[in-house]
Order: structure tokens, then C-alpha cells, then sequence
């Protein structure tokens, strides 16, 4: 039979998608993710996307089945459907409508997606494995796309959420609660479908541990004030370098409370020598607190002004010298947030009560993401204070009497079976699993908001959790939340979000969660469609942030699973990453993680359907630069590289490649650096036996002939800037792996590493041939910016490049680009230019103005200034300014310019938003001149 393209590999509404995508990363209640924490899982739109395009053909395919064709015909009209009504544009459509965040619980719009399946597939779709399924986004959107779920990974976290989210909700589907508040008046299971009647127990069994945990424990948590508090905010302490002071000084990195602009609150300290101590005071309204006393260097002494150096404070916490002192009690009043002084009465309690167990296992050793081992805090138990241990084991050891609860509850309402939940147990006992599992993702929810290393977030005046980075970092000042009250971060909080999530699990489609390792041969398994999202070369080792709730998991779930928690942390050895930290040296964690790939590849290649193509996920930005004797400098990323030579030796090719927006804006990761945006999805298929061989001309000449057209078409889809050429890879290595082997002129293979310096190549080429269709004055701009960026440079040089580029300097000047004086000429930065500017009057309209004001307007007012601004510019004056965004910011990120690098990025990015209000906008300037 002749094999059919998929969607995937011919089109994608890419924009539909990437909106959806980018939408869902704001999205907080009622996502799944809210069960549990993982570090990297992809959006579910992205997923489900993906998943749907990857079955179904093209439907302007002549080759694509008639009764599938048919049904995409009557698909209901889009909004474009006017200008280009045909098969593949009402298919276009209805995708748009089926990544909605809305249609992940319409039945409506997603029995349509399963029966366009159906018919493209013959009536059979294939199962779906996710062999390294983490988070579990991929077989999650699977399943509730109507195909059979298979989900694995080394990682007994990520195994249990997927346990949680594919394996265990279908064999309780559609069965009424069991708990007594909500089984009374239930005839049978009417009114109870899908997770309804689970999330219902769940509810009820989750407030009755909280309960029960206040009766506990709730002395421990006084009012303030008659107030319930929601946080006390500590400071860690040193004894200050200083000899002659003899006194413990506070490390806090800042002292504000709250930056928001109805009650902006801080904290002042007040140093009393006489009685060697600081007091702290609470200030609201206007002023501005002292600046806090530690900085990415180290640490100042507030008394005397003696830096405190890293090396110092680490060799303090590893004596075990370092203290803490409660700087501020913060309540919910009935008038919002209360801020008070700490008192005497609530710096002692917190440090009663004795914790029934704790985490006696070491942090694992590694700097670079986990850094309280440096000082002194070598034990999971040494991140939490006292109270926060007791409050955590007060819970989790109340896992176990609900596990009771329930089977008192159950009795008589559902049979027991004598199966656990691990043998594929449906009856009581596994039911009563099933909860203690639910309950057991809710004591890890509190771990990760109670511990000493979680922050207060002063802009929105709440609680940062441990992992506000894929990372456990050392926190100076630190929050320690209130479990018993109802604000971010407390049981309450966590817990209403958690119930939440269960309406969006599909629930009907049995799936299957297991620990496996992607580079085992697996025996027995029928051909599957493979989606996946793979490691990331050396970006995180999550086998080391996991160990964080693996102790608590096991210590609830272990006689449940036994076989997923074997061992007291979580395996590492085996864990695809680069670590240089866990390996000895970088060359063999390299070598590790490079061969680990492959091997993992070859048994997908063994096990994929050969009628689907293999889609794989990948979000890697590591650039290095090397010499290549014939394009100067070039660069490379050591992830890609392997990532693709895993593949191509395989014995797969690339069809097609995607960027998909799945990272959201303004995440603390992007805040810092100029981290990539979204994720390239690679559609791989089985390479034929019988292709041919190429020479390196043939290649580069293929590559200049497919690349330009693969650019523009990841452009008109709005991909960021920064994801560019990471994106142009896919275009570029499908051109390369086509063929079985591309040769130099000395007759030895091209090499993947050399083959990506070439499409780096081509891409800067791509980019420096816009310059030609821009106007003189841009043109010169670009070329000075590309030397001198926003710093002055001499008029001698000024005066030459002009010329060159058919203008003059004293032009350029009346043109508004640059300002010259003093033998000096430097180029307007955004923020120096007339915000009143109008281009309808603009006498010397240029590319280089164009794109700088829409910056300072997006900058100023948002995505709707910049519409106004767009509005009443020409169209190819537009598009040019576009276009030299892209062009900009590749300059910057070779120049290592990221401030700038932001700007032309974030413009970019927001083009597609600006530009449909644009249109709104002309509509009504159009009406004004016209009445």
C-alpha cells in the first residue's frame, strides 16, 4: 500500500495552535497538572495537536480516503472558510477548534476528532506509546482522542502521574462515590460519569485529612491579632565577620512585603548594639526600605558594613552555625493583608512540636540545581524547619487512615476483590488505593509550598514555591505558609485546585503506566503510533529534583507499588542526562547520554507503525561556536546534534517540522536569558532501504533551493525570533537525511554537526538577503547597529558607511535614526524617540523608525499601542519591519546583546496579536476620513 502523508508532515494551523498552546500556560484551575508537579509538560493543546494531525491524511491529498475527505467537507465553515473553502482549510478550521482549552471536556467536538480518526485509520486506530512520557501530557491527549494509552519512564514520579491520569480513573469510571455525604440519595451510577464519582471521593476524604490535621496540629498555627495568618517571613542568619561585633546579622535579599501599589509594605530593621540584637519594624504607604544585604556576590554585614562573603556563609552552614529570625507575621484581615512585627509568641511556637518521621536522605550532589548541600543543608529533611515537618508527616500519616476511612465508608456499597491496585484490582481495596494514591500527589503539593527554601513573591504578595525553577535553590529570607489558612500555598489553596482537574481526565479508555526504560528491547508489543518528548541533553537532571517527592511518595505508596519504589531515592545512574556532576567527566556523560539516545531510537524504530509518522518534541538552545574553513564562524548545539544523529542513525528521516509555542511568556526561566519559547516537533518516518547517496554540492544546493520557502512559512506562523534557528534545523536536516549518506569531496560522510553549520549558514544568509528590500537609510542603521549597537561611534566611519549605502549622515539625522555631534554619531534607542510619532506625516518614512516605534509603543502601551502605530503604516512597510525583527535579533544573540535581544523578540512574537487589532483600527481611521 502506498504510504499517505499525514497532516503533520504537509500543514498545521500553526498560529490556531501556537495561540491555544501559549493561552493554556496561564491556565490554573482545572488542569491536570495541578494533580502534581513536573518540570517540563508540554501543553496539552500542543499535544493533542499533534496527536490529531499525526492519524488523520491530508485531505487534499488525492490519495486520502473519500469517506474521510467527505466528513472534513462538512466540517462546519471557519472564518476563513469564504476565500479558500476547501477540504484541508474546514479541516484547519475544526483543528483550531479542537486545541481550544474549552474542547478539552466538549464531548461534542471531541467525538468528532475520534470519528475523523476512525476514518482515516480505517477504522482502527493504533495504541500510542510515550516512552518517555514525564509529565504525561502526550498519552494523556491520546487517550482522550480515543486510542489506547501507553505510557513509560525511569522516573517513579513521572510513572505515578501517569498512573494517576491514564491508568487508574478509567477503572472507576462512571461509579458513584462511596463516601457517606455523597452516596446518600444515589440510585445506581446516574449523574456519576466519567471521574465525577472519584473526584467526589476525593473531595470529601481530602477535607476529612484536613480535618483531622487541625485537631492535630492546628495549636501550632496561632492567630495574630485575632487574624488567621497566612505566612511568617524569616531571615537566615550568620554571625556577623566582624570580631568585635559578636552578634548573628540577618541575609535578606530584600526587605520589601508588598510592591503593590494600593499598599506597598517593607520591612525596616532597627540594630539595638546595647542588647546585641535587630529588631524589625513594618512600614505601609509611602518610602522605600533599606537595600537588603545579600547580593549574587555575597553578603553585607548590616551593622558594620563587613562584606560577608559566599565562601564564609557556606563554611557557617556546614559548621551548622547558620540561625533564623522571624522578620514578619502577615494576616488576612477583613480589610485584605495585614502586616505586623514579629512577637515572641510565634518565633517559639514554630519551633515546638517533634516530627513522627523525617527525610533522612541525602539532596543530591549538584551545584548547578541543587545548591543548599553548599551550605550545609545535605539531608531533604534539613529544607524544611520543624513546623514544616510536623505539619507534612501529621499528613502523610494520615494517608494510611484514610486508606482505613475508606474501607469502612465502602463496605457493602462496593465488593472487595482481593486485588491491589498493581494487579488491576477494581474492587474495594484498590479503591481505597486509588484514594491514599490521590491523597499522597496532595502531601507532595504541600511539600513543595512548605519548605525554607520557598520564597515571597513581592510583586503579587504571595508564596513562590520550592520549584519556581527547575531548580532547589537556596532561599535568604524565606516563607513559611500557613497550612491551615485559605491563601496561596495553604492545604485549603492547593487542594481546590487539585479537585479541580479531575473533569479534564478522559476516563472512559483504559491506559497503562510503567516503569521501563526507553533503551530496552520491549517483547510482545503490536506497532504503535510513538509521540515523545525525549531528555535534553545536560538542561536538567529531573532524577535529582524528583528525589524531593519521591520520599514522600514512597513512604505512602510503597506497599501499594512496590516495584516502582524499590530503592530509597530514585534510580539515577540510568537516567538519560549529561550530567558531568554524576558522571565522571563531561566526555563520558556525553558519551552516556548519546549512545542512551540512540539506543532508544533504535527500539522505536523497531515497534512505530510504518503508516503514522514518529513525532518527537525537542526545546534545546546550546550553541557553540566553531571554525569552519569555508563559512568563517559557525555554530553548532551539541543536544541537536545528538538528538539527530540518534534519529538518522536509526534509520529514520525528517518529514516535517513544527514550532509550537509551549512556554510561557514571562516565566521566571525567561526573565534572565533568552530562553527559547517553544518546541520544535520533529515528524520522523522509517527511511526506505533504496535511497541514494549525495555529494555536499548536491546538498547545500537542495538547501538553498527548500530552506528560504520552509523560513517564510515559520514566519507567516509567527514563531519567535529566538526559536528561529532552532526551527530551521527541521527544514534543513530533512533535506540532509533523505538521502542515506551525503559526502564531502574527499569521499568521508558529512557529518550532523557539519550539516548544522551549513543551515546555520543558510539561515544568515536567509536573513542578510531582507536587507535588499529595505530602504537606504534601514540599511545603514543595520549595518552601524551590527558594529556599534546604541554606542556612539566616529563620524569619519559614519560618513564612509553612508555613502556606501547611498545616503548621508546629515539625512539620516533629519530622518530621526541617528544623532550626530561632536565628531560622535549614534543611532536613536527606542526609548529616545518621540512618542507622538505618526507616520502618515512622516516626511522620510524608514524600516529602521518603523520597527524602533513599535517597540517603544509595545513597550509603553501594550500590544494595543503597537496596533495603533500599525495601523497607519503601509503594508510592505510593516512586513519589512517585521522582517527585520528577525534580522536584529540574530544579530543581538551573536553579540550577546540580551536586553536588546528582548525587544526585537517580544515584537515579534506579539506581531500576529498587534497586527489583528491593526485591522480593526484602519477599519475605523478609513471610516473617519471617509464621513
Amino acid at each position: 500500500m502506498t504510504y499517505r502523508k499525514k497532516l503533520i508532515e504537509v500543514a498545521l494551523p500553526l498560529e490556531a495552535i501556537n495561540k491555544a498552546s501559549a493561552r493554556e500556560k496561564s491556565i490554573r484551575h482545572g488542569h491536570p497538572s495541578t494533580l502534581h508537579l513536573w518540570w517540563a509538560r508540554r501543553p496539552l493543546a500542543a499535544c493533542r495537536a499533534v496527536i490529531f494531525s499525526s492519524l488523520v491524511d491530508d485531505p487534499d491529498d488525492p490519495d486520502a480516503p473519500p469517506e474521510f475527505v467527505q466528513a472534513c467537507r462538512n466540517l462546519p465553515r471557519g472564518k476563513n472558510a469564504a476565500e479558500n473553502d476547501t477540504p484541508r482549510q474546514r479541516l484547519f478550521d475544526f483543528v483550531e477548534t479542537l486545541v481550544q482549552w474549552e474542547s478539552t471536556t466538549d464531548e461534542q467536538v471531541l467525538e468528532t476528532a475520534r470519528h475523523l480518526i476512525r476514518l482515516a485509520t480505517d477504522g482502527n486506530p493504533p495504541p500510542l506509546l510515550d516512552p518517555f512520557a514525564g509529565g504525561g501530557s502526550i498519552p494523556l491527549e491520546a487517550q482522550r482522542l480515543g486510542l489506547e494509552a501507553h505510557a513509560s519512564d525511569l522516573n517513579p514520579v513521572a510513572v505515578m502521574i501517569n498512573k494517576a491520569l491514564i491508568e487508574i480513573p478509567p477503572r472507576f469510571a462512571d461509579m458513584p462515590p462511596v463516601n457517606p455525604r455523597d452516596r446518600e440519595g444515589t440510585a445506581g451510577n446516574e449523574g456519576w460519569k466519567g471521574a465525577a464519582g472519584l473526584a467526589a471521593d476525593v473531595r470529601y476524604y481530602g477535607e476529612w485529612m484536613r480535618d483531622r490535621a487541625w485537631e492535630r496540629i492546628g495549636h501550632l498555627y496561632p492567630k495574630c491579632n485575632g487574624e488567621t495568618v497566612i505566612a511568617w517571613i524569616w531571615a537566615r542568619t550568620v554571625e556577623s565577620p566582624n570580631p568585635a561585633l559578636d552578634m548573628h546579622v540577618p541575609l535578606v535579599s530584600s526587605f520589601w512585603l508588598s510592591k503593590k501599589r494600593e499598599k506597598p509594605t517593607w520591612v525596616e530593621p532597627k540594630i539595638d548594639l546595647d542588647n546585641k540584637r535587630i529588631t524589625y519594624h513594618v512600614h505601609t504607604g509611602s518610602g522605600e526600605p533599606p537595600r537588603g544585604t545579600m547580593r549574587r556576590s555575597g553578603g553585607t554585614c548590616i551593622v558594620t558594613g563587613v562584606p560577608i562573603t559566599r565562601d564564609y556563609i557556606r563554611a557557617e552552614g556546614q559548621l551548622h552555625r547558620m540561625g533564623v529570625q522571624l522578620m514578619t507575621v502577615i494576616t488576612e484581615g477583613s480589610q485584605g493583608r495585614n502586616y505586623y512585627p514579629p512577637n515572641e509568641y510565634h518565633a517559639q511556637v514554630a519551633f515546638k512540636g517533634t516530627p513522627s518521621w523525617k527525610p533522612e536522605v541525602p539532596l543530591a550532589n549538584n551545584p548547578r540545581h541543587m545548591s543548599p548541600p553548599l551550605y550545609g543543608m545535605e539531608l531533604v529533611s534539613d529544607i524544611f524547619t520543624n513546623r514544616q515537618l510536623v505539619a507534612i508527616t501529621t499528613f502523610s500519616n494520615l494517608v494510611r487512615d484514610v486508606y482505613e476511612q475508606v474501607l469502612i465508608d465502602g463496605a457493602g456499597i462496593l465488593l472487595g476483590d482481593g486485588f491491589g491496585l498493581r494487579v488491576g484490582g477494581r474492587g474495594l481495596e484498590s479503591y481505597a488505593e486509588t484514594i491514599s494514591v490521590y491523597m499522597s500527589f496532595l502531601v507532595d503539593q504541600l511539600a513543595n509550598h512548605q519548605s525554607s527554601v520557598c520564597g515571597w513573591n513581592v510583586v503579587n504578595a504571595q508564596m513562590r514555591n520550592v520549584f519556581a525553577r527547575q531548580a532547589v535553590s537556596m532561599s535568604w529570607d524565606f516563607a513559611e505558609s500557613n497550612p491551615f489558612c485559605e491563601s496561596s500555598g495553604s492545604y485549603h489553596n492547593l487542594f481546590e485546585r487539585f479537585i479541580k482537574a479531575f473533569p479534564a481526565l478522559p476516563s472512559f479508555l483504559s491506559g497503562r503506566a510503567e516503569m521501563f526504560d526507553a533503551t530496552a528491547p520491549r517483547d510482545n508489543i503490536e506497532r504503535v503510533i510513538v509521540s515523545t518528548d525525549p531528555p535534553y541533553y545536560d538542561n536538567v537532571p529531573y532524577a535529582d529534583l524528583s528525589d524531593f517527592f519521591y520520599v514522600w511518595l514512597r513512604r505512602n505508596l510503597a506497599n501499594i507499588y512496590p516495584e516502582v519504589f524499590g530503592t530509597m531515592l530514585v534510580p539515577k545512574q540510568t537516567e538519560l542526562v549529561a550530567d558531568p556532576v554524576r558522571y565522571v567527566g563531561t566526555e563520558q556523560a556525553q558519551r552516556h547520554f548519546e549512545e542512551g539516545l540512540e539506543r532508544a531510537f533504535h527500539e522505536m524504530h523497531k515497534i512505530v507503525h510504518p503508516d503514522y509518522p514518529l513525532t518527537v518534541y525537542y526545546a534545546f538552545k546550546q550553541s557553540e561556536i566553531v571554525q569552519d574553513s569555508e563559512n568563517g564562524q559557525s555554530s553548532s548545539s551539541t543536544g541537536w546534534e545528538t538528538m539527530l544523529e540518534g534519529l538518522i542513525r536509526s534509520g529514520f528521516t525528517i518529514n516535517s517540522t513544527w514550532p509550537i509555542r509551549t512556554e510561557r511568556r514571562g516565566r521566571m526561566r525567561e526573565i534572565d536569558s533568552n530562553a527559547l519559547a517553544s518546541s520544535i516537533v520533529l515528524s520522523c518516518h522509517p527511511r526506505p532501504d533504496d535511497i541514494s547517496m549525495t555529494s555536499r554540492r548536491e546538498f547545500v544546493n537542495a538547501l538553498r533551493q527548500e530552506l528560504p520557502a520552509a523560513l517564510r512559512e515559520m514566519q507567516s506562523g509567527n514563531i519567535a525570533p529566538v526559536d528561529l534557528a532552532q526551527a530551521s534545523i527541521g527544514p534543513g536536516m530533512a533535506v540532509y537525511s533523505r538521502y542515506s549518506q551525503v559526502l564531502e569531496p574527499n569521499g568521508d560522510r558529512l557529518t550532523v554537526r557539519t550539516a548544522l553549520q551549513i543551515i546555520n549558514h543558510e539561515l544568515d544568509a536567509y536573513l542578510a538577503e531582507q536587507e535588499g528590500h529595505i530602504d537606504a537609510d534601514s540599511r545603514f542603521a543595520l549595518a552601524w547597529f551590527e558594529q556599534f549597537g546604541f554606542q556612539e561611534g566616529a563620524f569619519g566611519q559614519a560618513d564612509v558607511l553612508a555613502r556606501a549605502k547611498n545616503t548621508s549622515v546629515d539625512g539620516l539625522a533629519h530622518a530621526g535614526v541617528l544623532v550626530s555631534g561632536a565628531g560622535k554619531v549614534r543611532l536613536y534607542h527606542w526609548s529616545e524617540l518621540d512618542p507622538g510619532w505618526d507616520p502618515t506625516t512622516d516626511s522620510r518614512l524608514t524600516v529602521w523608525e518603523a520597527i524602533h516605534h513599535l517597540i517603544e509603543r509595545i513597550n509603553t502601551h501594550g500590544e494595543e499601542g503597537a496596533a495603533r502605530l500599525l495601523a497607519k503604516m503601509p503594508s510592505d512597510l510593516a512586513a519589512q519591519a517585521r522582517q527585520l525583527a528577525y534580522r536584529l535579533y540574530s544579530i543581538c544573540e551573536r553579540k550577546g546583546w540580551a536586553e536588546q535581544a528582548r525587544d526585537y523578540n517580544a515584537l515579534a512574537i506579539s506581531w500576529s496579536a498587534s497586527q489583528e487589532q491593526a485591522r480593526e483600527f484602519k477599519e475605523q481611521y478609513q471610516q473617519g476620513t471617509l464621513f
